[in-house]
């Protein structure tokens, strides 16, 4: 059993596995550099060491021991993927909270992803030779995702350009330059399937989310359930989710991201992590994934099955950053009034710091209705409520966003920001018939 948990972490997933830890009775230890050691994540755990660095991978084992923790977990980003941080993790005789460091290699891999995922029967993107494939071509980092080292290339002669710029983007971000060539899908949706895995060997899903709305490949609204699925179309889904997933010897939470053009589906990744935008799965299906990761980590079977779905739930993400070019703004946050008749996950408060040297989130609002309009139109109302001085936010773009016609129908892709400028004039309604994307 987990008595201690150390969270090698920041911001509002620190904040929300310790509120996990406390329900279930156990201590939590937050870990911060000298730079962060005001941080709310950094006040608010039983125990805080100081660390070097978030990405020094020795730091948190050497803060778990010198505190008396018997368990890591994560969080999302910095170390949470690194397979050798896992191995060393459990070589140091603590729990790691999360899958094997064998799973973590092969998904964080995205080439051998693709092989497994072939071999598995779960349908791929094209990959290859730019000359084979042809244009419009995507290109890829191999060792890591979240947009980065990514780029699109439509003509021949931008290749060279775009893959020395690829590759010192991933080399920066990932140690590893390597970049490999895919079709690119034209105006897809993104569609990922929640996955629990226990140390038995189960599998399930626990449904599927929406993430099509993006800017720079980074997710800006997240929904579930998806507007563009009927159950068919969902369980062929989620079968393949499971059965890449079952190929790997999965354990504890994870992600399986797709591309979806009409009914058409392609595997992208596995990611290996509790994902930013969980709280909307644990609106729907009344599951805690973070409660689920801990009993995972301490051996326990699945207490939970292929969940009904609950109604509908949106979130979007509050940032200290420009509304129109999205870049990352700082400073003291003078006034912050967040609203309280939806969910939020916030990881900073009133007279915090937004510093530039971390990921500027302040906040995530996720509201849950009957329907998607009546989870739409809380969001909204409660996007009207928040008010927040003293740094530049993302604010009027995201009330712009939930009000806009397309997302209200249901009509966005993953290149809905590019056809829809932040802060544009919408039109003036949605087409009347349905779409499912394609």
């Amino acid at each position: 059993m987990i008595r201690k948990l150390l969270v090698a972490n920041r911001g509002e997933i620190a904040l929300r596995v310790f509120r996990a830890c406390s329900e279930l009775g156990i201590d939590t230890v937050a870990v911060a550099p000298p730079d962060d050691s005001g941080a709310l994540h950094a006040r608010s755990a039983d125990e805080t060491v100081e660390i070097a660095s978030y990405l020094a991978s020795e730091e948190p084992i050497r803060a778990a021991k010198q505190s008396g923790a018997d368990a890591i977990h994560p969080g999302y980003g910095f170390l949470a993927e690194n397979a050798d941080f896992a191995r060393a993790v459990e070589a140091a005789g603590l729990t790691w909270v999360g899958p094997t460091p064998e799973a973590l290699e092969t998904a964080g891999d995205k080439l051998r992803s693709k092989e497994v995922a072939r071999e598995a029967g779960v349908p791929v993107v094209e990959s290859g030779e730019p000359a084979e494939l042809g244009f419009p071509l995507i290109l890829k980092a191999a060792a890591g995702g979240g947009g980065r080292g990514m780029r699109v290339v439509r003509t021949a002669h931008e290749l060279d350009e775009a893959r020395a710029a690829a590759s010192r983007e991933a080399e920066a971000a990932f140690g590893d330059g390597t970049v490999f060539a895919e079709r690119y899908v034209e105006r897809p949706r993104h569609i990922e399937i929640q996955l629990l895995g226990d140390v038995q060997g189960t599998v399930i899903s626990l449904g599927e989310r929406e993430c099509s709305v993006q800017r720079r490949h980074q997710k800006v609204l997240e929904e579930a359930p998806s507007p563009a699925l009927d159950q068919a179309l969902r369980v062929q889904i989620s079968e393949a989710a499971v059965a890449f997933a079952r190929a790997i010897g999965y354990r504890g939470a994870g992600t399986a991201e797709f591309m979806l053009a009409g009914r058409d589906f392609w595997f992208l990744e596995l990611n290996g992590r509790i994902q930013v935008e969980h709280p909307v799965t644990e609106l729907v299906t009344g599951v805690d994934l973070v409660k689920q990761q801990l009993r995972i980590a301490q051996g326990e079977p699945l207490d939970v099955s292929n969940s009904l779905l609950l109604g509908h739930a949106v979130e979007v993400r509050l940032y200290a950053e420009d509304p129109r070019t999205f870049l990352p703004q700082g400073g003291k946050l003078k006034r912050l009034r967040l609203p309280e008749s939806i969910r939020v996950d916030a990881g900073v408060e009133e007279g915090d710091e937004i510093a530039l040297d971390y990921d500027p989130m302040i906040a995530k609002l996720i509201a849950h209705g009957e329907t998607r309009q009546d989870a739409l139109t809380k969001l909204r109302d409660a996007l009207a409520e928040t008010e927040v001085e003293g740094v530049v936010t993302n604010l009027p773009f995201l009330r712009w966003l939930v009000t806009h016609p397309k997302v209200r129908a249901g009509h966005t892709t993953t290149a809905f920001l590019v056809e829809n400028p932040p802060l544009s004039e919408p039109p003036p309604r949605p087409p009347d018939a349905a779409w499912r994307g394609g």
